[in-house]
Order: C-alpha cells, then structure tokens, then sequence
C-alpha cells in the first residue's frame, strides 16, 4: 500500500485570506494524522495573474501558522518540479495519450446555444467534434468524454455519482490561448507526486468526477477526497474583505499571534473546544478525524483572531 500522503496546492494570485488557511490546515493534519507526507504544489498555470511574490507570502505564511512539508518549491524533493508552470512536458506527455480534438468554440457561443443544469457550466454541444467551426480562431483542445456514472464517496460530503459525459460533454483540457486546464494538471500533478488524499474547498467538488474519469483514462490511481464547505462571516454570507477578514500577511506582518489563528480556525472546524483560545497545529493532529469535520458552512469568529477566547 502507498504511504500516505496529502498536498496543498495554493495558486499564485493573491494573498491567503482565513478560508484557504483553514484548508491548508485541515489538508495538513490529515496527512499528518495518517503518518504520512505532505506537500505544497504551486498552481500557477495562469501566467497572467500568478505572482512569485505570492507564492513567497504564501509560504510564509503557511510556515508562520506552523505548518510544515515535506516537499515542495521551497524545499525540492523526488517529485518536482513544484510549479506547474515548470510541468509541461508532463502535461504534453498525458494529453497524447487521449482521445481528444480540437474546439474553436468560445464561452459566449456555448452559453448561447446549451442550457447548465443545476447552475453549473454549460454542457458543451459537440460543435466541433468531427472539425473545427471556425478554422481561423485560436484552437482548445478538448477530450471525448467516456458516457458512464462516476461515483465518488468523499470522506466529509458523502456519496456523489453524475454522468460526466451527460451532465458537462467533452470538456477543455487545454485553453485557446495553450493554458493547461486545471483538471489534466492536476490529475497529471497527483499521480506523478503519489498524492493519495486530497482535502480541498467544496468549491472543487463539482470538478471531482472529471478528475477520476481522466484518472482511469490515464491508469493513475484515485485519491481518497474530502471536501469541505465554506467559512461564512457572522452575516452567514461567505467571508470576505466586508467582514474586515485580514489576510494572513497582514495578520503576519502585524504581529499577530498565530497559534490563536490556528484556535480560530479549528474551532469553525469542531476541532477545539470553545474556551481554548491558543493551539499548535501539532497538538490537534492525535485527535483528528476526517469523518467529524462539518458537513455544512461554519462561520469564522473574528474577534477571537484580536481577543483573548
């Protein structure tokens, strides 16, 4: 069996604000409760909004809250390159291994001609599976989705099945502009780095079946997911620079106490109890337990950050 090993894979085009925190966190002490590795990626597949200072606040940042890895850009290791940026030849390797095609359809065009279900993106037509509609634009190449339900247990929202092929239609592998799309990365990037438990917002739960069903495609084994839902304000809308939510290289810079960071958010994740107002990401990793984590969105208590619990 392989050894266990979790990641956190931040992307380069911001600060970290308290909800990736609180994933970093939970992503970190899964590994760690399992005995296992963990490490940080760099999803920097946008060059346009990626910023190496960033990346370097960011890992400040993480390091600050006292989480550590044991691979990484910072770090090295067996698996790198740690920027995706720096991958490509794996993703050009894994793409010729498809059945795929090429689509000059832009966003506009699909919105206009196909419905989403649910709310979600629009399920692509087939315009272009047989030759391209218009030539002269710049191609995105797309797979042939295999019809068939996917089903995935997740270890925080339950049992999930959908027809990907129904529900999303042959979706982008790699943008107009050569951008690799975020599902081949990181299917791609899990496989080769052994990645074997996957903690990540519930905000990626809809990309979790276009992910196994690359993942059978290409022979690559199945993480264990978890998905875990968002941190709200106290006004039970979704945390943000209107709740005075700091980002963490303000709260670094000025002084702030991490370890009551740390409190904070395993409080909103049913890890601590109310009246401890001051912990180390090592002293919540014995007791951890994926299967208690929330099911439902928590709401971050701010004033915990600036006063004593």
């Amino acid at each position: 069996m392989s050894e266990p090993c979790g990641r956190y894979a931040p992307t380069p085009s911001g600060r970290l604000h308290l909800g990736n925190a609180r994933t970093a966190l939970l992503a970190w002490l899964w590994a760690r409760s399992l005995g296992g590795r963990f490490v940080v990626r760099v999803e920097d597949l946008d060059p346009g909004r990626s910023r190496a200072q960033h990346e370097r606040d960011q890992l400040a940042d993480l390091r600050w809250m006292g989480l550590d890895w044991d691979e990484g850009p910072d770090v090295g290791g067996p698996h790198g390159p740690y920027r995706q940026s720096e991958r490509g030849e794996h993703y050009v390797a894994a793409l010729a291994r498809l059945r795929t095609f090429e689509c000059t359809c832009t966003r506009k065009e699909l919105r206009e001609a196909t419905f989403a279900p649910h709310g979600r993106e629009p399920v692509y037509p087939g315009t272009c599976c047989e030759g391209v509609s218009c030539p002269e634009r710049p191609r995105a190449v797309r797979w042939h989705t295999p019809a068939g339900v996917v089903t995935v247990d997740d270890a925080v929202l339950g049992h999930h099945e959908e027809d990907v092929a129904a529900e999303v239609g042959d979706f982008v592998l790699r943008r107009s502009d050569g951008a690799w799309a975020y599902q081949l990365a990181v299917v791609v990037d899990d496989g080769a780095m052994g990645i074997t438990h996957v903690l990540r917002g519930a905000d990626l739960w809809t990309s979790t079946a276009r992910q196994v069903l690359l993942q059978r495609a290409l022979g690559l084994p199945t993480p264990r997911y978890a998905h875990v839902p968002l941190v709200l304000g106290p006004d039970g809308n979704k945390l943000g620079k209107r709740h005075g939510a700091p980002e963490l290289t303000r709260l670094r810079e000025e002084g702030a106490d991490p370890q009551r960071l740390v409190a904070t958010l395993a409080r909103s994740a049913g890890l601590l109890a109310p009246g401890i107002g001051r912990v180390e990401p090592r002293a919540l990793v014995a007791d951890f337990e994926v299967s208690r984590l929330p099911k439902e969105d928590s709401v971050l208590d701010l004033e915990t950050l600036r006063s004593p619990a």
